[in-house]
């Protein structure tokens, strides 16, 4: 590594101490809130931290390397009952429209307009939000992944799909004092299914889904 880099590098390092040890010293916890413990999890209805949600895709390009993408934003609602895991269920909804992709090409591309009046190659200049709701959860032993079963909205388009979650992490947010609970996953759609099938096979059908989402529960909820 050059000397510069090796600089630059620990001036980071020391910023990051730095703003770390103005956290604490506001009032932020020394450690992390969040315990990967599934008794911390309590009753009720939950709303998804929008400001901490999102959802990444990932596709085969040509053959040669996979592209990522991220909608962010996400909202919607989760509820639970820790005495009765399976009977949760949550409602999201990923808006379309702020897709964040690191090319500005592509990112008009998947919101332009049709051609001459025609349909577009992908979402067009206003698409709805996608949305996914859940219909079953089947929980594993030891509360700590799910299948979670339901219908995804994406592209005027409904499908059923199956969720592999995991529970990451339950706690009270430490500025807000929600509690708070956070879940990952990812599942595999096919974008043709959706009426998403531009370039297809040269572009990947398949479009793999990977979700990180905290939920939480505001006021009296």
């Amino acid at each position: 590594m050059r000397r510069s880099s090796v600089i630059a590098a620990m001036g980071a390092a020391t910023l990051g101490l730095a703003a770390t040890g103005t956290l604490i010293a506001q009032g932020m916890p020394a450690e992390a809130p969040g315990r990967v413990d599934p008794t911390r999890i309590t009753g009720g209805t939950y709303q998804a931290d929008a400001a901490h949600s999102m959802v990444q895709w990932r596709v085969d390009h040509l053959g040669f390397n996979d592209y990522f993408g991220i909608f962010g934003d996400v909202e919607g609602t989760l509820t639970l009952d820790p005495a009765h895991p399976e009977q949760a269920s949550v409602d999201v909804t990923i808006p379309v429209a702020s897709v964040t992709v690191p090319s500005a090409g592509l990112r008009d591309h998947l919101l332009r307009p049709g051609k001459d009046g025609g349909e577009p190659d992908f979402f067009g200049p206003a698409p709805a939000p996608a949305r996914f709701v859940s219909t079953g959860v089947n929980v594993s032993p030891g509360g700590m992944t799910a299948q979670v079963t339901g219908d995804l909205t994406l592209n005027g388009v409904m499908m059923p799909v199956t969720l592999e979650t995991r529970f990451t992490g339950a706690g009270a947010a430490p500025r807000t004092e929600y509690e708070t609970v956070g879940f990952e996953g990812r599942t595999t759609i096919s974008r043709s299914d959706f009426g998403l099938g531009f370039g297809v096979p040269m572009v990947g059908d398949d479009v793999e889904l990977e979700f990180s989402i905290a939920f939480e529960k505001r006021g009296d909820q």
